[in-house]
């Protein structure tokens, strides 16, 4: 087990407490303890209100000390939250019947009073140690705090962000949670006064242990594993004329940014959410003018350093569609012979060779609905706020163009999916007389049909390996996706084989 780390800061008021707390908040995850410890009226309650109030979204939340009812659990958005308090227990099996022993799975625990029962804590826990300051003021509180086991790492990144604010001046300012995404990264919002600007937590870490030739998925499919692709990228957008975030401040070892805030005004409405015609009409052509231009391989990163875009090759796509019989196969019960998936690999492998010989342009790969903002005060395609893209790779330009018409996250009625697909045909067409559709149509099937494989592993996967149930909720809409462009001549064979082996999700 690793040795403790510690730090100590000094809080000079209630809201100084918040702000830690909230920088926590960025950091932790299902299964995490935090233990607050430090005499009556020392400012346990006060932290563990803080962060429940951060993580809800809502500074109105009522949050009354768990004195006497012991234990007090929140449903919050991104995890469930037991906030506890010991100081009236007096035998550590009382524990059982607060529910706090075991400790409940895929739930923070915030414990006030770790000291009454400290052979009922975790080995891998982060403890917050309050004590008064009266010599700085009478809300003056010192916090020294410590990660045991496998919390040193947290506690050790929770140092380095105070530092990174602290050298952005965006120490004091105010912090509004964000919503996460599928992956590791972590944002909030900073206001100075009503100026907001995005604070990215990118830890850097592969996707999974080393289980394809050696390594991490992240590796094998190009997935960054770092925050430099996205610097890179964003710059190279903004390069070109296209929206993409300015970056204030970067350290790019540590894994922090902060940069421009888009704002929240998205490209669909309603709810259910639905497509606004004009805003989709807008990202089509962002993407008909970014194919059309003449892109860069590699990137400069620093003024010593630069970037290099991975090929989004035929290995890379083909471990990508294994995540359909890797994960969403056995969910489904259906397990496939040796000779069925080894005609399935070949198929793939055949078409995908002949895709990748194609051109290729950038791919930002999660262009969509949750990452695409509108920008009513910008002009043409820059009205359209790219917030997205540090897996670009190299790949055929029909792969954005059906992650957008073909939204994992919503409903693209096919008439409008048809609609966009001839708007970015006749743009191309307008600046390259050569551009071919019928061959792009071809490509756009074979890209959808691709990318909507791979989403039916990848959202089983988010449900099985990484506790995120509610992404199961779209595998019917994927599933429409693929039964369209599975209805490409191009892929009859596929048509068949899926109709044998592949079972339709749980609606």
């Amino acid at each position: 087990m690793s040795d403790p780390v510690t730090f100590s800061l000094a809080l000079p008021n209630e809201t100084a407490t918040a702000h830690l707390m909230a920088d926590l908040a960025l950091l932790i995850g299902p299964g995490d303890v935090i233990t607050l410890s430090g005499d009556l009226g020392a400012g346990k309650t006060a932290a563990a209100r803080a962060m429940i109030r951060y993580l809800a979204g809502d500074e109105a939340v009522e949050v009354p000390s768990p004195t006497f009812t012991l234990a007090q659990t929140y449903d919050l958005p991104s995890f469930p939250l037991i906030h506890a308090d010991l100081y009236r227990v007096n035998d550590p099996l009382e524990l059982e019947e607060i529910g706090l022993s075991p400790l409940p799975e895929g739930t923070v625990a915030l414990i006030e009073w770790p000291e009454r029962a400290p052979d009922a804590l975790p080995a891998d826990r982060i403890d917050i140690a309050f004590s008064h300051r009266p010599a700085l003021g009478s809300a003056a509180r010192a916090a020294e705090i410590t990660g045991y086991g496998k919390a040193a790492v947290q506690v050790e990144r929770l140092q380095a962000l105070r530092q990174f604010l602290t050298g952005a001046d965006y120490l004091d300012a105010r912090r509004q949670r964000m919503a996460g995404d599928a992956s590791t990264r972590s944002y909030a919002r900073l206001f100075r006064g009503d100026k907001a600007v995005i604070l990215m937590n990118s830890p850097r870490r592969p996707d999974g242990p080393a289980i394809y030739h050696g390594k991490p998925y992240s590796a094998v499919a190009h997935l960054a594993e770092d925050v430099r692709p996205f610097v890179a990228i964003a710059n190279g957008l903004r390069a070109r004329g296209f929206s993409a975030p300015a970056i204030h401040h970067a350290d790019l070892e540590a894994g922090f940014l902060i940069t421009e805030d888009f704002g929240s005004a998205a490209v669909v409405e309603g709810d259910p959410p639905a497509p606004i015609a004009e805003r989709y009409q807008a990202a089509t052509d962002v993407l008909a003018a970014l194919h059309g231009q003449a892109l860069p391989e590699v990137l400069p990163l620093t003024p010593q350093t630069s970037y290099a875009i991975p090929a989004f090759d035929t290995d890379a796509l083909m471990v990508e569609i294994g995540l359909m019989p890797e994960w969403y196969l056995p969910d489904r019960g259906a397990a496939l012979s040796e000779d069925a998936r080894a005609e399935f690999s070949a198929m793939w492998r055949d078409l995908l060779d002949k895709a990748t010989a194609e051109p290729t342009t950038w791919a930002l790969r999660d262009y969509h609905s949750p990452n695409l903002i509108w920008l009513d005060d910008r002009a043409d395609t820059a009205k359209i706020g790219i917030i997205d893209f540090q897996d670009t790779v190299l790949a055929p330009a029909a792969y954005d163009l059906a992650s957008l018409l073909q939204d994992a996250r919503i409903d693209v009625p096919e008439q409008l999916e048809l609609v966009l697909l001839t708007r970015y045909i006749k743009a191309r067409l307008a600046a390259d007389a050569a551009f071919d559709p019928a061959h792009f149509a071809e490509l756009y099937a074979i890209m959808s049909a691709q990318r909507n494989t791979k989403l039916l592993g990848i959202f089983a996967r988010l449900n099985r390996r990484d506790g995120k149930p509610q992404y199961l909720r779209h595998q019917p809409r994927i599933w429409t996706y693929l039964s369209r462009s599975l209805a490409h001549p191009a892929l009859s064979a596929f048509r068949d084989w899926y109709a044998t082996h592949v079972p339709p999700p749980v609606p």
